[in-house]
């Protein structure tokens, strides 16, 4: 595995030709005493991953970065990294193409809708030995996308933006650092909140959300105060910890 030591936005960044997984090797420098902050990146990966062990298809041409925190908060505000991420990543990918900023949406609780397809996905892990560690993963379908799944996806290629991993990584890195700023370690949340809510795909729309035994559908309300999807139903609203949302406009 070749890597380098550079630094982005004055980040430490180690990046790979090939990983199984950036997280995973986050995580694994974690766990042998690395503290962050630090970028891990590779051009392609072997193993990668989204939510719930799902595949993320890695092929070269589109991005796979993880951030790398140590006690970035309190263990039980962790969580709320996936909306800092996702403002970050729409405010990197607006800045790089302007044009589709209009079409670029955030979506509970993880990913980045473009046009309505899926474009990003985030992943957040955290290991508590030696010391709690968070490690933001992030996946950009630049290049390519993958085909026949189960959802809709596309990329920025083919919606005219010739944005490559690298320019992309060049904005990200302070994105990042402007949002963590605005969450300050989760007590910024109510501003996170509430930008993530004007970026947000489908509020207001009837949805459907899969939990893990079963599926309610509703009206997308809003987020609670930390962060739960709130799902207004004919018997009152429900909360959503963790779920997946589907058939959002149409989809």
């Amino acid at each position: 595995m070749n890597r380098e030591a550079t630094d982005l936005a004055g980040v430490r960044h180690i990046a790979y030709e090939t990983l199984g997984s950036t997280n995973a090797e986050a995580l694994a420098r974690a766990r042998a005493g690395e503290r962050g902050p630090l970028w891990v990146t590779a051009k392609s990966q072997s193993a990668g991953r989204g939510r719930r062990g799902s595949i993320w298809a890695s092929p070269p041409g589109n991005l796979y970065a993880t951030l790398l925190l140590s006690e970035p908060s309190a263990p039980e505000h962790a969580p709320q990294l996936s909306f800092v991420a996702a403002l970050a990543l729409h405010d990197a990918i607006t800045e790089c193409a302007p044009q589709l900023g209009p079409l670029l949406k955030v979506k509970w609780p993880n990913d980045l809708l473009l046009g309505g397809a899926k474009l990003a996905g985030i992943l957040i892990e955290g290991e508590s030995d030696p010391v709690f560690s968070v490690a933001i993963g992030i996946g950009v379908n630049c290049a390519t996308h993958p085909e026949n799944t189960a959802y809709l996806a596309t990329d920025l290629a083919a919606n005219g933006a010739l944005v490559t991993p690298a320019q992309l990584l060049a904005l990200l890195p302070a994105a990042m650092l402007r949002r963590l700023d605005q969450w300050q370690r989760g007590q910024g949340f109510a501003a996170v909140r509430a930008d993530w809510l004007k970026r947000a795909a489908g509020l207001g729309e009837d949805i459907r959300v899969r939990l893990p035994e079963r599926e309610i559908a509703g009206r997308f309300q809003g987020l609670d105060d930390a962060g739960r999807l709130l799902v207004e139903q004919s018997g009152g609203v429900a909360t959503v910890t963790a779920g997946d949302v589907f058939d959002l406009g149409g989809r």
